[in-house]
């Protein structure tokens, strides 16, 4: 189960419905497909998006240093091998999707390989999770009739709501429409991608304070040390630390330092690997996480799942497993299918994905 090949590809297809956020704004789904080869055929996949206003990533850079440095380094060594693979990809300094793919797509190669599928390799906590469904700037009539679209047609009663504006009323006016729309029947979390300042957030969450809301993550900048730390004191929910907490290093730091008590794990940032020492360092610390969505594709989407779905921390909360929805097209040759709110984990050996040959002809950009 010796890895012989590592190849990064660049593909793009656009979104039906780009996504607005404070950080940013995402219209084309500009992704590096990584495949792992081994010796004995097995071919393990995964995807890599790039997001260069959260973690300096671009497209161009995913493929150069997997092509240029990750590659030599793995090749040759077994699947099986993953600390060592692990300790190897360390040595380079951030590129966490870059890390992130390779290690995920080596995790399908050798769940293909044993016979297993990745979620039971990985734990094997449940084969489903319930989905949440990220809301993007618009307005409020806007963002209503997004998510009684997803309600009705998929079955989603969870949002997570973008917010992060100026004046912060833009956002709370969206989030009131939402509550008045559908009263008790939906959970509503609000995630400011370090939009405001703590005193813009403070006020915010204080105007928002009958909402019912459950989680409020990253509203302003972990860099607003002491502010930060003041604000986490006074939310009356956990305040969940997302861009802020990439390596197991920072969620100690934020955690211990009063700066957050709840974490995302996004397997984009962190794949299988390092998103399990995340997960078991949240379940020593007693705080609550969630699976956060890094704008995936369907690829990205399943292998959330596949991890979300493998330990029963994970599995509690709702996971942000839907905004593939947002794409015009995917590479999966199966698409995948949210039913009743939930999203199911591929069934058979490794990840269970399967790229079209002639959608990844359509859209690879080498």
């Amino acid at each position: 189960m010796k890895i012989t090949q590592v190849e990064a590809i660049p593909f793009a297809i656009p979104y039906a419905k780009p996504l607005k956020f404070a950080s940013g704004e995402v219209h084309v789904a500009e992704h590096v497909l990584v495949r792992v080869t081994t010796d004995d055929g097995v071919v393990g996949v995964a995807e890599a998006p790039p997001r260069p206003f959260t973690y300096g990533e671009t497209q161009a850079g995913i493929i150069a240093v997997i092509e240029g440095i990750f590659a030599p380094q793995v090749t040759g060594l077994d699947v099986i091998e993953r600390e060592q693979i692990h300790a190897r990809l360390s040595r380079t300094v951030g590129n966490p999707t870059a890390k992130s793919a390779l290690d995920m797509a080596i995790w399908d190669a050798l769940g293909q390989s044993l016979g297993y599928n990745v979620t039971d390799l990985l734990g094997g906590y449940t084969d489903r999770m319930r989905v949440s469904h990220m809301l993007g700037f618009d307005e409020p009539a806007a963002m209503v009739a997004e998510a009684e679209r997803m309600r009705d047609t998929y079955g989603i009663s969870t949002f997570k709501v973008k917010v992060g504006r100026r004046p912060f009323t833009l956002d709370t006016a969206v989030v009131r429409a939402l509550r008045e729309s559908f009263g008790t029947e939906v959970e509503l979390y609000v995630d400011g991608n370090r939009g405001w300042s703590p005193s813009e957030s403070a006020r915010a969450m204080h105007e928002m304070a009958d909402l019912d809301l459950t989680l409020a993550e990253e509203l302003c900048p972990a860099d607003d040390v002491l502010g930060r730390r003041w604000l986490v004191q006074q939310v009356e929910v956990p305040f969940v630390a997302d861009e802020s907490v990439v390596t197991p290093a920072e969620v100690t730091r934020e955690v211990l330092s009063g700066s957050a008590n709840a974490v995302s794990i996004k397997t984009a940032r962190t794949g299988f690997t390092t998103s399990r020492r995340v997960h078991h360092l949240a379940e020593g610390l007693g705080i609550e996480v969630v699976m956060g969505n890094q704008i995936d594709g369907q690829l990205g989407s399943l292998c959330s799942v596949a991890f979300g779905a493998a330990f029963e921390l994970t599995s509690r909360r709702p996971g942000e497993l839907s905004n593939f929805l947002d794409m015009t097209d995917d590479l999966l040759a199966e698409p995948l299918e949210i039913r009743g709110g939930e999203l199911v984990v591929r069934p058979g050996p490794g990840l269970g994905a399967v790229i079209d040959p002639d959608k990844l002809a359509r859209y690879r950009q080498d």
